[in-house]
């Protein structure tokens, strides 16, 4: 305890000069009631001004997603980002990258935009849309050129590739004003960007992770592409698994092949499954050799029980790939990124239950999972148009979850918060 003279220093009450309390006259305490009520009125205005612009910029970013390249009203309120090709050193050579900035103001935070497999890789619409409606929300957008995907392939030097991203970000403290800066990655891309956020030397600046469609186990996910089943609270579930994430791992698999046979065969194999899901391949797979063999018998199988010993049996690089990008065999409670994870419960090509098990093996607190039932797939977004009764019956919970999902996305642009 202080004296009164310390405390009236303090702030807590005036003292007259021998050092006991004054009380003020009566017109002088009714002034200051006034007062004090005055300026409780006006922070609760200001608190719900900024509540209510909180959450008019959450409803009009959520929308323009929904909207992709179609007109919305964040289009009309705002001008067009400005795009320009960069390239920086990173993996040994100079990359390649599409930055987006606000079209008026300065942006209030920096991302790297990282999009799935998908062959036009950053320069895909749905992706370019989707950095444009960040920008317009006030950040700098760096969205990298990722190499292997014009293939479908997937690569251990991804993670560089978005490692590198991001120090060229994070290095140019206009478009990460006082270091807010992060990562937004699709499907196989989040698990990239997590192994990119372990790294030492950017470890302590990726402030946050939004991960869509990502995964946890790289085992468990091949299980689901080729099998679909997946595992929830101990037991089996069957979904229709999207046949692309199959010839994906086909595709990723073919570099590491001694045959170039095999590796022919198995790329016409996916060329004609990827253009006519009922093409018959039988032909293509007699004459494959034992490498390609094991990579086709694991594409075949359908029972789950088998995947474990299918996934044994590919060639050792092969294997040794999948430990390298997958993410349950990392120490993860080093991550200091905070994650917001958004899953759609029927995705068919990623389980949801990935989120949820990459939430669980990070720091206590790190993590934010939105399962999303209806209007996601696996990263694609389908509303119903709000005057339609499914909309208010079946879509709405959903849209809630996108809604706080994307506000603790722009809650990253207010002054720096520290790490949980």
């Amino acid at each position: 305890m202080g004296t009164a003279r310390e405390k009236g220093r303090s702030g807590f009450l005036p003292v007259t000069e021998g050092g006991s309390s004054a009380s003020p006259p009566p017109r002088h305490r009714r002034s200051i009631a006034w007062l004090a009520l005055a300026a409780a009125g006006l922070a609760l205005m200001l608190l719900g001004a900024q509540w209510a612009r909180r959450a008019f910029d959450t409803v009009l970013v959520l929308t323009d997603i929904g909207a992709g390249t179609g007109p919305s009203l964040l289009k009309e309120l705002t001008p067009p980002p400005v795009r320009a090709a960069v390239r920086y050193p990173g993996n040994g050579g100079v990359l390649e990258a599409d930055l987006y900035l606000p079209g008026q103001g300065p942006p209030r935070a920096g991302v790297v935009l990282v999009p799935g497999v998908v062959p036009l890789g950053n320069r895909d619409p749905r992706l370019v849309a989707f950095a444009q409606t960040l920008a317009r929300a006030g950040f700098a957008v760096l969205a990298p050129q990722m190499p292997g995907y014009q293939e479908l392939q997937v690569r251990p030097t991804d993670i560089g590739v978005v490692a590198a991203a991001f120090r060229f970000l994070a290095a140019h403290p206009r478009w990460a004003p006082q270091g807010r800066a992060g990562m937004v990655a699709f499907s196989y891309a989040v698990g990239f960007a997590v192994l990119a956020g372990l790294q030492p030397d950017i470890r302590d600046q990726v402030r946050f992770i939004v991960g869509i469609g990502g995964y946890y186990d790289l085992n468990d996910v091949v299980t689901y592409a080729t099998t679909g089943y997946f595992q929830m609270g101990g037991r089996w579930v069957l979904r229709q698994p999207d046949s692309y994430g199959k010839w994906v791992f086909l595709e990723s698999s073919r570099p590491y092949l001694d045959s170039a046979n095999d590796r022919s065969l198995l790329g016409e194999m996916a060329r004609m499954k990827l253009e006519n899901p009922h093409a018959d391949i039988a032909p293509l797979t007699q004459r494959l050799g034992p490498e390609g063999a094991s990579v086709y018998r694991l594409l075949a199988n359908t029972d789950p029980a088998k995947a474990p010993a299918r996934i044994a049996a590919l060639p050792k690089p092969i294997r040794a790939v999948m430990d390298a990008l997958t993410l349950n065999n990392k120490n993860l409670h080093t991550l200091h990124a905070r994650l917001i994870l958004v899953a759609g419960e029927d995705d068919g090509i990623v389980p949801y239950d990935q989120s949820l098990r990459l939430a669980r093996a990070v720091p206590p607190g790190h993590a934010r999972v939105f399962i999303i039932h209806r209007v996601l797939g696996h990263v694609e977004l389908r509303i119903a148009r709000v005057f339609r009764w499914s909309f208010w019956r079946e879509d709405l919970p959903d849209v809630q979850r996108l809604y706080a999902a994307i506000r603790l996305l722009l809650a990253e642009q207010q002054a720096r918060r520290p790490l949980p």
